[in-house]
């Protein structure tokens, strides 16, 4: 079973992960990526989306033209876990590829 990290783990997590936050009012962490267009972003979401299905652990995403904001939790324990530092790290590893820049939105 997939159990919700403990604070001390969550709060190490989160300093190895540049620009991700917690998510106000829910055990969620959440990244703005901007892209230079749609075309840079959507290929970005692609990479990602075939790498969470290998994961078998799937992102919440939001996408207008050039910006994808992420939000990861884990759904069968209600809150952060291992899976998702694990998808945040490949998502930063496909973003470093696509040649992304946080955005000013939550990022």
């Amino acid at each position: 079973m997939v159990e919700k990290l403990s604070a001390e783990a969550r709060r190490r997590a989160l300093a190895d992960l540049p620009g991700w936050r917690q998510v106000e009012d829910r055990d969620a962490i959440q990244k703005s990526f901007q892209f230079k267009d749609f075309n840079q972003a959507w290929g970005f979401m692609s990479r990602v989306a075939l790498a969470a299905e290998k994961m078998d652990h799937h992102p919440e995403w939001f996408n207008v033209y050039n910006r994808v904001e992420i939000t990861l939790s884990t759904h069968d324990c209600g809150g952060l876990s291992e899976r998702d530092l694990a998808l945040a790290g490949s998502i930063e590893a496909h973003a470093r590829e696509s040649g992304a820049g946080e955005s000013g939105a939550g990022g």
